[in-house]
C-alpha cells in the first residue's frame, strides 16, 4: 500500500487521505507518541542534514539529525538532574540555532512542555508569558536573561558557547515515555484582543493532524529542501517550518538574525532549496530589494501564510521563482483549513484566493444566523469541528468554483507583516506613557506589510515628533519590536460605544473614508 507522501495530485489527495493514512507516516500510535522521536531520533542514522541555518551575517551552519538527537538526549538527562519533571514547562527564548533545537526537542523528549518565546519580547512581554505558563526553567541568551528574574520556581540557563559542551557528560540516548495525549508545546499566538495572547496547548499527537497542512498546504514531501524564514517562536515557523518537515525527514532551512532579503535570496540559490513557505511580507521585501534577478532558483513549490498577498507581489513571485505562490490559510487555534495544494499539477491556483479545504474538512462562509452564504456573498469563515461550527473571526466569500476568498478580519486583531497584533495590547502599552490620557489602535493598509498599527492618542501635551517617538519606543520596549505603532495621530477625543468602550470600528470606517477621498482627489 502506498503512503500519502507518494501522492502529489489533488485528485489523489481527495481519494486517499484519511486519519488512518496519516498515522501510517509515524512510528507512534494513538497511545504512545513523542514529537522529538518523530522529528529527530528516527532520522538520526548517518549524517543527514536536519537544519540549514542561514545566518544574517553569512556564516551558515549545517546541523545533522544525529547532532540534534544526541544533544537533545543529553539535555533531557540534564533537565532530569535539575529536577524538571514530565509536565513541567521549559521556556526557550533563542534565535534559530543548534541550542534552540537541542532545548526544544530535549524538553519534549523527557516529557516536559516546551514553550518557545520570541526573542524580541521586552520585559512586559516576557513577564506576562512567564506568569501565564509558569515555567520551571528557561533557556535564553545573556541579554534576555537579564530581563528574567530567577527564583526557586524558575531556573534561568544561559545558552552561551559552553552550553552544548557542558552537556557532554550526559548519555547521548534518552528513550521517551510520553503518551500521545500528553501536552508537548504551549504555543502563544502573536497577539489577540486581550493583554496576554492565548497559549494554545498542543499534545504530541497534534503532529499527526499537522501533516494535513504539510502535505497539502506547503506540499512537503521526503527529499525536499524546505525553507521557512519565519521565526519558530510562532506557529508558522515552528509547526509548518520546523516540526512538520522534520517529521518527514526533510532538510529544513531556518533564518537567524535581522532579516535581509538579499541574504535570503542568496541562500535560496546556494543551498538549492526547492520548497519555500514564507509570510507575504517576506516576498514583498524580496521584490523591493531589486536584486532577485541576480540569483538562480530551483523551486517546485512556493507558499505563503499570515495575510493576503497583493497581486503585484504574487506576479513577482511567479515570474521570479517560476511557480504560482499558494495561499495556506488557518489560525493557531484551529490549524490550517484552506490550501492551494502546491505541487499538484491538476489543481488550478487562482491568484488571490485562499484555495479549497484540506481533505476531510468542512469549511463554510456563513451569515450572522449561521446559514451558508451563496457564492459571492461575504460572511464569516467557519470550520466544522467536534460537532459544531468554529468561528475563525475572518470574513470571506466562496466563488462558484468552490474557491474561498479572504474578506478581512472580523474583530480588532491587526495583521502586520504576518504578525497578529492585539489592539488592546498596543493600547495598554501606549497608555503607560505618563502623558497619554486615552489611546486606540487599529490596522491601516500598508504597501509593504499589508497593515501597520496606527495609534490615536488623546493628551494635553502637544503632539510633536518627539512625543511620537517616545510612544513608539515605549511600545517597542514593553511589548515587541514588531508591535509598535508606525503611525501616531493626536486627537481631542475617541469615538465610544454607548457602554463607554472605544469604538474601533468607527475609527476604521473613518480611515477608509479618508483613504477613498484621497484616492478620488488624485483620480
Amino acid at each position: 500500500m502506498t503512503k500519502l507522501t507518494e501522492h502529489v495530485s489533488y485528485a489523489d489527495a481527495q481519494a486517499n487521505c484519511s486519519s488512518a493514512k496519516l498515522w501510517e507516516l509515524f512510528d507512534g500510535n494513538r497511545e504512545q507518541m513523542n514529537i522529538a522521536h518523530e522529528c529527530i531520533d528516527r532520522h538520526a542514522d548517518g549524517d543527514r542534514t536536519a537544519v540549514i541555518l542561514v545566518r544574517a551575517n553569512g556564516d551558515d551552519e549545517l546541523i545533522s539529525f544525529r547532532q540534534i538527537s544526541e544533544d537533545s538526549a543529553r539535555f533531557a538527562h540534564y533537565l532530569v538532574e535539575r529536577g524538571i519533571k514530565p509536565g513541567d514547562r521549559v521556556a526557550v527564548m533563542l534565535e534559530p540555532s543548534r541550542d534552540f533545537y537541542v532545548a526544544m526537542f530535549g524538553a519534549m523528549k523527557m516529557g516536559a512542555i516546551a514553550v518557545p518565546l520570541f526573542t524580541l519580547f521586552g520585559p512586559d512581554g516576557i513577564r506576562l508569558r512567564v506568569q501565564d505558563c509558569d515555567p520551571r526553567l528557561m533557556v535564553t541568551n545573556a541579554e534576555k536573561a537579564a530581563l528574567v528574574t530567577a527564583s526557586d520556581q524558575l531556573q534561568v540557563v544561559v545558552a552561551d558557547e559552553n552550553f552544548i559542551t557542558g552537556l557532554r557528560r550526559f548519555p547521548s540516548e534518552f528513550v521517551p515515555q510520553t503518551r500521545a495525549d500528553d501536552l508537548a508545546i504551549f504555543q502563544y499566538t502573536s497577539g489577540t484582543t486581550r493583554e496576554l495572547p492565548d497559549a494554545v496547548k498542543h499534545t504530541h499527537r497534534a503532529l499527526v493532524t499537522l501533516m494535513l497542512a504539510a502535505l497539502y498546504g506547503t506540499g512537503v514531501r521526503p527529499g525536499d529542501r524546505f525553507m521557512c524564514p519565519s521565526s519558530p517562536a510562532w506557529g508558522h515557523g515552528l509547526w509548518h517550518g520546523t516540526l512538520a518537515p522534520l517529521a518527514l525527514g526533510v532538510t529544513i532551512g531556518a533564518y537567524a538574525g535581522k532579516f535581509n532579503a538579499e541574504r535570503l535570496l542568496k541562500a535560496l540559490q546556494d543551498h538549492k532549496f526547492n520548497n519555500i513557505s514564507a509570510a507575504a511580507t517576506h516576498y514583498r521585501m524580496m521584490r523591493n530589494s531589486g536584486v532577485a534577478a541576480n540569483y538562480q532558483y530551483f523551486f517546485d513549490k512556493v507558499s505563503f501564510t499570515g495575510e493576503p498577498i497583493d497581486s503585484e507581489t504574487a506576479q513577482f513571485v511567479e515570474a521570479t521563482f517560476g511557480k504560482p505562490v499558494c495561499s495556506m490559510y488557518g489560525t493557531t487555534e484551529i490549524g490550517v483549513c484552506l490550501v492551494n495544494y502546491p505541487g499538484a499539477n491538476d489543481f488550478v491556483v487562482k491568484s488571490g484566493s485562499l484555495g479549497k479545504p484540506v481533505p476531510g474538512l468542512r469549511v463554510e462562509v456563513q451569515d450572522s444566523d449561521g446559514r451558508a452564504c451563496p457564492p459571492g456573498v461575504t460572511g464569516e469563515i467557519k470550520l466544522w469541528r467536534g460537532g459544531a461550527w468554529v468561528a475563525t473571526k475572518d470574513l470571506g466569500r466562496v466563488d462558484e468554483d468552490g474557491y474561498f476568498w479572504h474578506g478581512g478580519r472580523a474583530d480588532d486583531v491587526i495583521i502586520s507583516a504576518g504578525w497578529t497584533i492585539g489592539a488592546v495590547e498596543v493600547e495598554d502599552a501606549v497608555l503607560k506613557h505618563p502623558d497619554v490620557k486615552e489611546a486606540a489602535a487599529i490596522g491601516v493598509p500598508d504597501a509593504l506589510r499589508g497593515q501597520v498599527v496606527k495609534a490615536f492618542v488623546v493628551s494635553d501635551r502637544t503632539g510633536d515628533e518627539a512625543f511620537v517617538q517616545e510612544i513608539q519606543e515605549a511600545v517597542r520596549t514593553r511589548l515587541s519590536q514588531h508591535e509598535y505603532p508606525r503611525q501616531v495621530v493626536f486627537v481631542s477625543e475617541l469615538p465610544k460605544t454607548p457602554a463607554g468602550k472605544i469604538h474601533r470600528k468607527k475609527l476604521r470606517e473613518q480611515e477608509l473614508a479618508n483613504a477613498n477621498a484621497a484616492q478620488a482627489a488624485h483620480a
